[in-house]
Formats: C-alpha cells, sequence, structure tokens
C-alpha cells in the first residue's frame, strides 16, 4: 500500500500536523495543496499552491483534473467547513475523502445541532434563547457556526454581549463553565469501535490552539472515557475526532462543542504512540488497526517554528569544524541533519578547518567520519577562501573574520551557525 494522499489546505495547523504524522510513513505519498501560500508551501516536499478557493465555480472540475492528474487516492480535509464540502463529491470525485460520514460532520458543525443532539445525554451548559434570558453575568458567547476562538467571548454585562452580537450575528449564548478546560482526542474504527481516548489539559492557548498540554494517566481517564461513549454511540464516527469540554460551578465535565477531524495539538498522544492521521488513512482503506501507547508521561509547548528559504541555488556546501560542527564537546545535530539534506540533494560538502589536533581522529571520535566529500585542514595561517571554490557555494564559519573574507573574496552568502534553519 503506498496511497497518494491529497493534504488541503495543507498549511493549516491541522495540515501541518497530518504532516508531521504522514512523512516518515513508507505506506503514504503526501501532496500539500493550498489556494494561498502559507507555511505548508515550506514544509510540503510535493506542494501545489495554484488551488482556487472553494467558493470559485471552478473548485471542483479544478480538484477532478488534479486528482486525475496525479493519481490522488485520498483526500485528507485539514478544515471543518471542507469536509462538508467534499463529503457529498466523493463519488463524483473519484477519491477518498478521509473524514467521518457527512451527517456528523454536519452535526459537528454546528453547536446547536450539536447541544440537540446530545442533551439530557451528558451535561450540557444551559443554553439561552436571548440576552434577555439571562439572570446573571457572566455567560459564553461563540457562533453557532465557527472555528478556534473566533468570535467566542465571555459576556460581563447586556450591553456587552449586545454589541458582540452585532458584530458576530448567530451566536449561541450559554452558562460560563468556570473549571478547567479539556480537548479529548479519541479514535473510531469503521466498524464503529471506540478504540481510543485520551484527554488533554488546554493549559496555555493561542487563537484557539493548544499550545502547552499534558498527558493524563490512563487510569485517570474513567470520565472522559464515559463522555466518549456517548458522544459515539449517538454519532457516527469514523477516524480521529475529539470533543472539548469544561468543568461546570460544580466541578463536573460539561460539553462545549465535538469536532470531526483530528485535533491540531493531537500531537501529544502521536508522541505516545497514537499517530491520528495514519490510523485514520489505514481505517479509510479498511486495514484493521491496532493502537499501542507508550507507558510515558508527557508535556509539549508549542511556539511559532521558522523555516528558511533563499532564492540562491549553490552546489557546494563549506563548513567549518570548531565551534561551529562541534561545540563544547558536543555535536552540532542541527547543522548535521541540515548536512545530510544537503546530501540527499546531491550536493557537495567540504569540511575546511584549522583543527590543531588530528583531524581524521577528532571525526572519528564524534562519529562523523566519512561524512564530506572532502576535508580540507589547513595547517598554516593560509585564508580559508583560498581553498574555496566560489561558484554556487555556500560557507558555514563561527568566526566573522573567515566570513567577512570569503564573502569579499568569492562574493558568495556565509552563514554562522545560529543562521542554519
Amino acid at each position: 500500500m503506498k496511497k497518494n494522499i491529497l493534504v488541503f489546505p495543507c498549511g493549516s495547523e491541522v495540515g501541518l500536523e497530518i504532516h508531521r504524522s504522514l512523512k516518515f510513513s513508507r505506506h503514504v505519498h503526501l501532496i500539500g495543496g493550498s489556494s494561498i501560500d502559507d507555511h505548508g508551501k515550506f514544509v510540503f516536499e510535493n506542494y501545489y499552491g495554484n488551488f482556487p478557493f472553494i467558493s470559485k465555480p471552478n473548485f471542483v472540475s479544478f480538484l477532478k483534473n488534479f486528482i486525475d492528474e496525479h493519481s490522488i487516492d485520498a483526500i485528507y480535509p485539514a478544515m471543518d467547513m471542507l469536509i462538508s464540502f467534499l463529503k457529498p463529491l466523493e463519488s463524483q470525485l473519484n477519491c477518498k475523502i478521509i473524514s467521518s460520514p457527512l451527517k456528523t460532520s454536519l452535526v459537528c458543525s454546528s453547536k446547536k445541532e450539536t447541544y440537540s443532539r446530545l442533551e439530557n445525554l451528558v451535561n450540557i451548559p444551559k443554553v439561552y434563547k436571548d440576552l434577555g434570558e439571562i439572570e446573571s453575568f457572566p455567560v459564553f458567547v461563540k457562533p453557532t457556526i465557527g472555528y478556534g476562538s473566533k468570535g467566542a467571548k465571555i459576556i460581563e454585562s447586556f450591553d456587552d454581549g449586545e454589541n458582540h452580537l452585532k458584530i458576530w450575528g448567530d451566536c449561541i449564548i450559554c452558562d460560563y463553565l468556570p473549571g478547567e478546560e479539556y480537548t479529548v482526542d479519541c479514535f473510531t474504527n469503521r466498524k464503529g469501535e471506540l478504540m481510543f481516548v485520551g484527554p488533554r489539559p488546554r493549559r496555555r492557548t493561542r487563537t484557539g490552539i493548544s499550545v502547552n498540554t499534558v498527558s493524563i494517566d490512563p487510569n485517570e481517564r474513567t470520565e472522559f472515557e464515559e463522555f466518549a461513549k456517548i458522544i459515539n454511540s449517538k454519532l457516527v464516527f469514523r477516524g480521529a475526532w475529539f470533543f472539548q469540554v469544561k468543568r461546570d460551578v460544580n466541578n463536573k465535565l460539561a460539553l462545549m462543542e465535538v469536532a470531526s477531524r483530528m485535533g491540531g495539538s493531537s500531537l501529544l498522544y502521536r508522541y505516545k504512540g497514537v499517530n491520528f492521521a495514519l490510523l485514520s488513512v489505514f481505517d479509510a482503506f479498511d486495514y484493521d488497526v491496532n493502537i499501542l501507547e507508550n507507558n510515558l508521561n508527557i508535556e509539549i509547548d508549542r511556539a511559532l517554528d521558522v523555516v528558511v528559504k533563499m532564492d540562491y541555488e549553490f552546489d557546494k556546501v563549506y563548513v567549518d569544524f570548531d565551534d561551529c560542527l562541534v561545540l563544547d564537546g558536543k555535536v552540532n545535530v542541527k547543522l548535521v541533519a541540515k548536512i545530510y539534506q544537503w546530501i540527499n540533494e546531491e550536493k557537495n560538502v567540504y569540511l575546511i578547518t584549522r583543527h590543531e589536533f588530528d583531524i581524521n581522529e577528532s571525526l572519528a571520535k564524534y562519529r562523523l567520519s566519512n561524512l564530506f566529500d572532502e576535508v580540507i585542514h589547513i595547517d598554516d595561517k593560509s585564508k580559508k577562501s583560498k581553498y574555496i571554490e566560489g561558484h554556487k557555494a555556500i560557507f558555514i564559519d563561527d568566526s566573522y573574520v573567515e566570513r567577512n573574507d570569503v564573502a569579499k573574496t568569492h562574493g558568495i552568502p556565509v552563514f554562522a551557525p545560529d543562521m542554519i534553519n
């Protein structure tokens, strides 16, 4: 099984997690698609940024042609609204849409519909028809159809609520839940069996995304598992999904929302062995799966990542050893990883050094032997620029003096170790 999987839009938080989850799988050939050039452009090796917006009349015909041209076996939607848009087109596109059934996605896309389906089955915060019904503030307001934290707000007064509703329109108004908030990552197979329930507290969030969270011991998941079983019995899921709960004034879990896709921060449990994206791919193609969760306690903390691309083509790399490739007696693993990337791209990599000891012995000590096309060991005071062939080359060295000389002599880009990404 080697399936061509199109991730769209590939630059969303979910799309990026799908990429992280599947990029090392021998069963998947990943293709990223987007209507806007964003971070997906930098991480997907096979990237196409010319997709029309789904609101455009030519989107479906474009997508169908793309599927045929690239032999796409399945589309992995990376945005809630896209699931509801693509799922009805599955047969027309002649391509699997990796998601739960359409009816489930439509229910999950509306918080009012979600609450209606699950009321009297799980604890749901009291919902008000309008601001006039509210006896005391604060309350919580969020758009009936919405994603992340957009339009969600704690309302402190009638006037505050009125102003907010003027901006956001159709919203659900409910009791404010003061307790701890959790996202609960789940996986249901094609037989409807709930195979995994993994709660994680939303300890710090940014634009609705959990950026700091910890795993919860399997022995402490019972109340979350009971919640998940009830939801799973009333809605038909297939693959990864999640729900969010928060503790009310009585410290009981109350439902906030349900989503028929994997969560962007479900990577917490991927680090424990539960790869939701890969499980969903296997299940979509009717493979039976098992789940093995490592017995580890894990905390993750997320921040903006950086990927750099430059408008300079090169085929030769010159790298320094002391305080560059090896610093304080430790290998610069980030630089070594980059060197292997350049080797994969068939670039020539040269070590150029003034190392005071036997360089071959030092390379062997740090298990770096045979990494370079050539080792240039300078044992006099001659300049490194003398040994560099300047056409289509770059130079990496911690020394400003060396970098300045090479830049002036050859006019090529020069980099300190901190600039490598």
